[in-house]
């Protein structure tokens, strides 16, 4: 749980609280790996691995023939270790026989946009919880840095036109730049059309004597900024 988030779903007219993952269902996936793995397969453990897009749980020995994880909500029990299992049913650690795949495929349903794989690899059995919308959120997040990329030289341009206003090339080497580049172009053309800076010679656009000057959209812009 260190390691996952914890986010928020509207459910009905209510905001409800909840992790990104099913987190029943996955201390479920571990309490079988604990209680089914093969313990003869020494120099060999259970891994629980957090990644981006997934928790993936691996468990030394195969998968037993009787058991079809493709049929999670039969209710299915066959006991490997048959002293563990025992003496996890009667500490309370397993509630009721057969009934951990069933525990799984319920919370699965409410977690639509988690994908569940299972699969042998090699010696263990591995299972996975795949988030579907990781690749939106990565792409959101790309969108996000871009916006407080814009935002940080939207505030930036404004400070440097503040007191005095700024031709294109005023402005640019304020930056260090000797040349006009354009990404500034574009960038001045957005404060233009967001009504954050003006032109003071608004009549005659390419006017050589034309400047840059803050308005008072502008103004309180960098003012929300600060907050």
């Amino acid at each position: 749980m260190r390691h996952i988030n914890r986010g928020a779903v509207v459910e009905g007219v209510y905001t409800v609280s909840r992790w990104e993952y099913p987190v029943k269902a996955i201390r479920e996936t571990i309490r079988n790996a604990v209680v089914h793995r093969q313990y003869a397969l020494t120099g060999k453990d259970i891994k629980v691995a957090v990644y981006d897009d997934m928790v993936e749980i691996t468990s030394p020995g195969l998968l037993p023939p009787s058991i079809d994880y493709s049929a999670m909500e039969s209710r299915q029990s066959d006991v490997i270790n048959k002293i563990i299992a025992p003496v996890f049913k009667r500490m309370g650690i397993i509630d009721q026989w057969g009934n951990g795949l069933k525990l799984i495929a319920d919370e699965l349903k409410e977690y639509p946009r988690i994908e569940f794989r299972w699969r042998e690899v090699g010696l263990s059995f591995q299972v996975q919880f795949i988030k579907l919308d990781h690749i939106k959120e990565q792409e959101l997040g790309q969108e996000l840095g871009q916006e407080l990329s814009n935002s940080t030289m939207y505030s930036e341009i404004l400070r440097k036109i503040m007191n005095v206003p700024l031709s294109r090339k005023d402005i640019s080497e304020a930056f260090g730049k000797k040349q006009v580049s354009g990404y500034l172009n574009r960038t001045l053309s957005k404060l233009i059309e967001d009504k954050l800076i003006e032109y003071t010679i608004p009549d005659n656009k390419n006017h050589p004597d034309q400047r840059f000057r803050i308005t008072k959209r502008g103004a309180v812009f960098l003012e929300l900024l600060k907050k």
